[in-house]
């Protein structure tokens, strides 16, 4: 039997060894989902929502241990790991409140004997290969809508978080999810090719741009329904009269938390040229009070990396940072030690020559650019091949709105970053990926519109 070996990024050990999926297995639990998704879909919805309910209930109920579990397979620190399963409490609340409402059958025509109805059908069986910055969020983006609209679901959790994706799994049939409804494949990128070769409906994939642009090669002739939440280089601009202290407490946060780790971290920041100085020495005094430490510690922010080649990554950016004039302020190299670390990072007097500020950096480092004006702000804002989110700090509401109604992102912020709802949707432009997810609409997604033209007799 195949296995996959459980490391702690934190400290660089094998925490256990659970057994693996291979393409036989994979094959084998692809056509019991497709076997169970009538039998889910007829379940009623009240049904499947009190699965959800219960659910809920029992992420709460075991909160604590979950949140060490995430904690051990991410390396994310147990406050931040605690904040990550509260917040899916409140985005479960949102799919639970909305989706009946977002997938009722739809009157839109009633006159001379001719009726028409617009269905909301689910896909069937939906593949979701998962990410591990994120699990609870992004995972919970995917498998709750998709199994309340009546879909079964193949969950891989990544490699990198699979102990959790277990808990995930273990709490679902608890809750009264069918085994075959929610099927769990375990295993590395091997295990997601396979995936792609069985008959699905529907493939979300979070993860990188060079993983989603070789998913979207081979399942582009499928006409299976593909959804790509990518990665961002997200910038931020502090305009002459924001409150300097506020931006820079909020930007060090929306840059540093999750150890930089999260795709709508803020990764550039622009920054009014009369400003700029006591800004710069602002963020950095910030950045210097976040604690660096063992993950379980109460008052650790900056945790481990969670994947060990990302360390090379970070290693080149600043590297060539450096060699390209940037002017480093704290920071800039690995930590000493067992496990994956890398010292909170800044970068002054940066450009868009350096790799900092045009290729996804995921790590606790972040350039600080000059501007001189709102336009050269802009211009720099959409110098980049991704999409994501972007935001401007401000007073005046009318000028924030301006600036962010020219920058190509699919989430703006005024005064505030690194943000999620439920209710709006998360979606990107260029290489950070299509479709979305959340809102309404990332309720609707799980689903096909069939059209009904009904003539009375």
């Amino acid at each position: 039997m195949a296995t996959l070996a459980i490391i702690n990024p934190a400290t660089g050990g094998q925490i256990d060894e659970v057994p693996a999926d291979d393409a036989a297995t994979v094959a084998l639990k692809a056509a019991q989902a497709r076997a169970a998704q009538p039998r889910w879909h007829r379940v009623p919805l009240t049904e499947r929502k009190a699965c959800i309910e219960r659910f809920r209930a029992l992420v709460v109920r075991d909160l604590e241990s979950l949140a060490r579990t995430l904690t051990l397979d991410t390396g994310k620190p147990i406050r931040q790991a605690r904040n990550e399963l509260n917040g899916l409490l409140g985005r479960i609340d949102f799919f639970l409140g909305a989706v009946e409402r977002s997938t009722g059958t739809e009157k839109v025509f009633d006159e001379g004997g001719m009726r028409e109805q617009i269905e909301h059908v689910p896909l069937g069986v939906v593949g979701n290969i998962s990410a591990w910055n994120y699990p609870w969020f992004v995972g919970g983006n995917v498998f709750v809508p998709a199994l309340l609209t009546g879909n079964t679901v193949l969950y891989k959790p990544s490699e990198y978080a699979t102990m959790t994706g277990l808990e995930i799994a273990r709490l679902l049939y608890e809750a009264g999810v069918p085994y075959d409804a929610f099927i769990t494949l375990v295993g590395d990128g091997g295990v997601g090719a396979a995936l792609m070769e069985q008959r699905i409906d529907g493939l979300f994939f979070t993860g990188s741009y060079g993983t989603g642009a070789r998913i979207a090669r081979t399942m582009g002739s499928r006409m299976v329904k593909l959804q790509l939440e990518l990665g961002g280089k997200d910038p931020t601009y502090v305009r002459a009269d924001a409150n300097v202290k506020n931006a820079a407490e909020s930007l060090a946060d929306g840059a540093m938390y999750n150890t930089g780790q999260s795709c709508c971290s803020v990764e550039r920041i622009y920054v009014h040229a009369s400003i700029y100085d006591e800004f710069v020495r602002s963020f950095v005094d910030v950045v210097k009070g976040f604690k660096v430490g063992d993950p379980m510690a109460e008052d650790t922010y900056i945790g481990a990396i969670t994947r060990a080649p990302q360390l090379d990554v970070l290693d080149a950016q600043v590297e060539d940072a450096r060699r390209k004039g940037g002017r480093l302020l704290v920071g800039g190299h690995r930590l000493p030690g067992p496990g994956n670390w890398y010292a909170p990072t800044v970068y002054a007097d940066v450009n868009h020559s350096m790799e900092l500020m045009r290729e996804e950096s995921f790590g606790p480092i972040i350039g600080i650019q000059k501007v001189a004006d709102d336009a050269e702000a802009v211009a720099m804002m959409n110098d980049t091949r991704y999409g994501l989110t972007a935001g401007v700090y401000t007073p005046d509401e009318t000028v924030a709105r301006g600036i962010l109604a020219q920058v190509n992102a699919g989430s703006v912020y005024w005064n505030c970053c690194d943000r999620v709802s439920p209710r709006l949707p998360w979606s990107g432009y260029g290489d950070s990926g299509i479709g979305l997810t959340l809102s309404t609409y990332g309720i609707q997604t799980f689903c096909r519109t069939k059209a009904w033209h009904l003539r009375s007799a």
